[in-house]
């Protein structure tokens, strides 16, 4: 005896070896034996063999016309054996039975399992839904190969031009758009994002790395709605001062100001002016949550995403000729020695005589000049007096570094500015710590150490950065964290630090500032008034977004900058160049601030410069392949790049297969883990370079 039977979803015949009770053992011509119980049996047969059953029965279940099975089948439940007569006008042979059930189990859609051997025939309107379905499978399948056709020509199928950046960055996997530029891609053995590029689905490298990010962070988009100016407070005094700014020439988001009075008993009064908007915005306003969903500028060479509408900004930047709402810190000094007698914050309107730019008075505002008292230019006088307290303040702040155990700042490494007009970039270099940089640098620490201190005398928590004293190896501990309370930040050699002084530009200085005007209006009851109070959840909150968002922020700056590196040597055309050992294998280019690894590169001094050859780059995965060409015999070590303690902790643990964590923990500042600061801390307008800037922040 033979059966015919089911087995995981298929249909086999063998023939029966034994039988025990409700199982047989069944042995199929390929020699495999089988355990088949009864319940799983559809026919049994003598006659023919097993293997011509299986033939015939295909033969049979290709003949079989669907549609006429479907009209013969009625719309009642049958068992197979019963159609099987109908159909074929007499009790079906054994080959016929097995062929019709082939048939009815392989077109689910016109035919509903009942179980073992009965079907029901689809009802119509089910039956026509279910091919219009199939049609359509159809149809997209030859629209899909076409799609993948015209790819693979280099052309960019039309309806790909209105959704390449969703197929890149958030694809319908299931759409046949995806799955025709998945096949193209890997017919063709490249990426998506090469592709695009190749068909004119993205216009340059630069275009996919800023709709990457978009896509990332801002997937409504980077723009704003209408927004509505907010009132100013109508008593507001004003203050008896000509401040000026010093920043970037492409700055707009200007923060700071500085005046200086001399006072009648010869005592000095320094004014550090920072733009109020937290004067008009207020929590939990519309203002607020648009600030609050961006938490900061977002930066890049050539363009910049504000964290605050351009009408906003307008309103409250502190440009010069107006007269600008500010929150203000006196310093009254003693200029004998330069001490500070007595400080005190105000809210008022402040008087901006001049926005003086980097790019006019860099040149002019040397050391050299300084000491002789050469050179003319706006607020001269003013700034004189200002290199000398900022030189006691760093003083200050180096002896209190030293006394947290850590080695005076280096002040002689270089930074760059990135500019970028009509897809040309400049890149120039600075040597850190140029008086312009270091007033404002040193001015601006003196005010956040001051303000941090105001906050936490006052009982009112605030937004402050503190390094040193955690746990773990030198690495940990000096790591830069945000804390709602007081603490030492001994990279800057101060006992506490709150960014306040860009509240424009970054969401946790919008919240100190309404934190330092509470203290301002309620003095003791500061506490019970503040919009954050003791403990408020919604402040750590706040702490865990903006580090979350200006860490991708400051990922994407440094890839940008990195691309626009990238584009500087394709412009320059630049083969051949000189670069500086950083550590081992990790170098950097003199001219530019692009750090690459060069396997195999010999053991030599740090801060050595020697030649390479640029092999080729890349702009879409931002790579850089090279060969060392020289190695300049009996050079000393260029002095331009020290590393101290901090450096070395920061390279300890680098990932050996990536360029980019190489760049961005080769390029770290004095404070390890510490993300590359904006023009604030520089005075160097909101193109900073990728390289750090001064320990400002």
């Amino acid at each position: 005896m033979n059966l015919f039977f089911e087995e995981s979803g298929d249909f086999k015949a063998g023939a029966v070896l034994s039988q025990q009770g409700e199982a047989y053992q069944v042995e199929m011509a390929s020699g495999k034996r089988s355990k088949v119980k009864s319940k799983d049996v559809m026919l049994q047969f003598a006659s023919p063999s097993p293997a011509k059953l299986l033939e015939d029965a295909q033969a049979v279940a290709q003949d079989i016309d669907l549609d006429f099975l479907w009209e013969v089948a009625g719309e009642e439940e049958f068992g197979f054996a019963e159609l099987g007569a109908e159909y074929f006008g007499h009790a079906p042979l054994p080959h016929e039975a097995a062929g019709l059930l082939v048939r009815l189990h392989s077109a689910p859609i016109y035919f509903y399992r009942k179980g073992k051997g009965r079907y029901k025939a689809a009802p119509i309107a089910s039956l026509q839904a279910a091919l219009a379905g199939v049609e359509k499978k159809k149809q997209q399948a030859l629209v899909q190969a076409q799609y993948v056709e015209e790819l693979k020509a280099g052309k960019l199928p039309e309806s790909f031009k209105t959704m390449a950046l969703q197929l890149l960055f958030r694809p319908d996997k299931n759409g046949i758009e995806f799955k025709a530029l998945d096949t193209a891609c890997k017919e063709l053995q490249t990426t998506p994002q090469r592709l695009m590029l190749s068909t004119g689905g993205l216009a340059s490298p630069k275009d996919l790395h800023y709709a990457k990010f978009l896509f990332e962070f801002f997937p409504k988009g980077s723009g704003f709605p209408e927004v509505k100016i907010p009132a100013m407070p109508a008593d507001l005094p004003l203050a008896d001062v000509q401040a000026f700014s010093i920043d970037d020439v492409t700055t707009t988001e200007i923060d700071d100001a500085l005046s200086v009075v001399k006072l009648a008993d010869g005592k000095v009064r320094v004014g550090i002016h920072i733009a109020a908007p937290g004067l008009g915005i207020k929590r939990d306003d519309a203002l607020d949550a648009m600030a609050r969903q961006r938490m900061s500028t977002v930066y890049m060479p050539g363009e910049k995403i504000t964290m605050l509408p351009d009408s906003l900004v307008e309103a409250f930047t502190l440009d010069e000729g107006k007269n600008c709402p500010a929150l203000s810190l006196y310093a009254t000094l003693d200029p004998s020695d330069w001490s500070v007698i007595s400080t005190e914050t105000r809210a008022e309107i402040v008087p901006i005589s001049a926005n003086l730019r980097h790019n006019d008075l860099d040149a002019l505002v040397t050391e050299e000049a300084l000491a002789n008292n050469s050179g003319e230019y706006p607020h001269k006088d003013d700034i004189s007096l200002l290199w000398q307290w900022v030189q006691v303040l760093e003083q200050g702040r180096m002896a209190k570094r030293e006394s947290f155990g850590l080695r005076p700042e280096q002040n002689n490494r270089v930074d760059f500015n990135f500019y970028v007009d009509n897809d040309v970039v400049t890149i120039t270099r600075r040597k850190r710590g140029a008086p312009l940089d270091k007033i404002v640098a040193e001015l601006m620490i003196f005010a956040n150490s001051t303000w941090g201190k105001f906050m936490a005398d006052h009982g009112v928590p605030g937004i402050y950065r503190a390094q040193g004293g955690g746990a773990g190896g030198w690495a940990a501990k000096m790591q830069v964290r945000m804390v709602t309370h007081a603490a030492p930040h001994q990279g800057l050699g101060v006992d506490q630090y709150a960014w306040s002084t860009s509240p424009l530009r970054r969401y946790t200085d919008l919240v100190n500032q309404w934190q330092i005007l509470a203290c301002l209006e309620h003095g003791v009851t500061a506490p019970l008034a503040a919009p954050f109070k003791p403990r408020d959840a919604d402040l750590f909150a706040i702490v865990s977004a903006f580090d979350s968002a200006y860490s991708g922020y400051a990922d994407f700056q440094s890839g940008m900058e990195r691309y626009w590196c990238l584009r500087w040597l394709a412009q320059e055309q630049a083969r051949q160049v000189d670069a500086v050992v950083l550590k081992d294998e990790i170098l950097r280019l003199v001219d530019i601030p692009l750090v690459i690894r060069l396997p195999g590169m010999p053991q030599v001094a740090r801060g050595l410069q020697v030649k390479l050859d640029l092999l080729r780059w890349d702009e879409v995965d931002l790579t850089v392949e090279a060969r060392l060409l020289e190695i300049p015999s009996a050079q000393q070590p260029a002095d331009a790049e020290p590393m101290d303690d901090e450096d070395e902790a920061m390279l300890q643990g680098m990932e050996d297969a990536a360029v980019e964590d190489a760049e961005a923990a080769a390029e770290e500042a004095q404070e390890p883990g510490e993300p590359a600061e904006d023009a604030e801390s520089t005075g160097s307008g909101e193109t900073a370079g990728a390289t750090p800037v001064p320990a400002a922040e």
